[in-house]
């Protein structure tokens, strides 16, 4: 399997096949690439063309991410997922600002890992599209492509698996046309080599995929082992005033839904009511409008029984005591302003 005839053929594939038109494309500059790659990990490009275009319009540089608040951050985030991401981006942003006068420092791939929330495939990206330097990528597609085209048996997640692929994806990257190159096999991998039914009639490198010629394509890369997903069941509670406005919490920055703002939560029915004793005594639990909701996560599946109660008079939805940080009553046609839980979504939307 020749390395440079991989390059060829996938370049060759690329003028006439390949996505030329994201909008992070547009130009090269470090700043728009290192966001479109954040909100690319784990989420389709599909997803992320109109959050990007969001995010950009209200977030043209990075000053101006920098000097953004949290909430700000979190509500244009909302909805994308893996809700770290954006928290690390916001921290990337301020220490670009405060240790590197605002510049990425491109050209150092270490540097750039030194970055929070950069990992070596997604310095890899930013440094080659923005300078054109040589530099080896593997994110999801890319390992993909690479464990069929060498036939590389193994999870990913083992260490000496994960070690082949990037040797293997180091061996495939060329020394020249790396921002055309690096796009084209994100490509390969998003449209062609495919997790399932993946199109090997009409693609550009088939000729010399092990997968291909072994017969292994379906069997490759292997799949995460198996787990049985476990169930997790929770409690919140939706308190209403009579002008519309209900009391949210904002999560934990760690978890699901980190950074987040969310109905407050509680593990059984007994702390709930305890709390609103504590903390609301005048709401009134309405038990006919309870509602359930079902949340898949990767490790777990959430069932979240949705307590409802309410004021009767707008002057007594007061901030409890001690909870003014974390706790506050929003109209709902402040929405806009912060980021929103999956939960806040779902009950508003029925």
């Amino acid at each position: 399997m020749s390395s440079k005839r991989f390059a060829h053929q996938l370049l060759h594939w690329y003028q006439t096949q390949g996505r030329k038109n994201l909008p992070w494309q547009k130009n090269r500059l470090p700043y728009n690439i290192w966001v479109s790659e954040i909100m690319l990990q784990q989420t389709q490009v599909v997803t992320v063309i109109d959050y990007y275009q969001r995010f950009m319009a209200r977030f043209p540089d990075v000053n101006s991410l920098a000097a953004a608040t949290t909430d700000e951050v979190m509500h244009l985030w909302a909805g994308l997922g893996y809700y770290t991401r954006a928290r690390n981006l916001h921290r990337c942003a301020q220490k670009v600002v405060t240790e590197h006068q605002g510049e990425f420092p491109v050209h150092s791939l270490e540097a750039m890992q030194n970055l929070p929330g950069i990992g070596p495939s997604t310095a890899a990206a930013i440094c080659a599209f923005s300078t054109g330097q040589r530099a080896v990528i593997l994110d999801g597609n890319v390992k993909r492509v690479v464990a069929r085209y060498f036939a590389i048996e193994g999870w990913y997640g083992k260490a000496q698996v994960s070690k082949q692929l990037w040797q293997a994806a180091d061996q495939l990257t060329p020394n020249e046309q790396l921002p055309e190159y690096t796009q084209a096999i994100m490509d390969l991998g998003a449209t062609l080599c495919t997790r399932s039914k993946p199109q090997c009639e009409i693609c550009p490198v088939a000729s010399g995929c092990a997968a291909k010629a072994q017969n292994l394509t379906e069997q490759l890369p292997t799949p995460r082992p198996k787990k049985t997903l476990a169930q997790k069941t929770r409690y919140a509670l939706v308190v209403l005033n009579s002008q519309g406005a209900v009391l949210l919490e904002k999560r934990p920055d760690q978890g699901i839904w980190g950074g987040l703002w969310s109905f407050p939560e509680f593990t059984d029915p007994q702390a709930l009511e305890e709390w609103i004793l504590t903390h609301q005594p005048l709401a009134k639990l309405e038990p006919s409008l309870k509602i359930t909701q079902s949340h898949l996560f990767s490790h777990y599946q959430l069932t979240l029984h949705l307590w409802v109660a309410q004021l009767a008079k707008p002057q007594l939805a007061e901030n409890p005591a001690n909870y003014t940080n974390q706790l506050n009553w929003y109209d709902q046609k402040k929405f806009g302003n912060i980021g929103l839980a999956a939960p806040i979504k779902k009950y508003f939307s029925c």
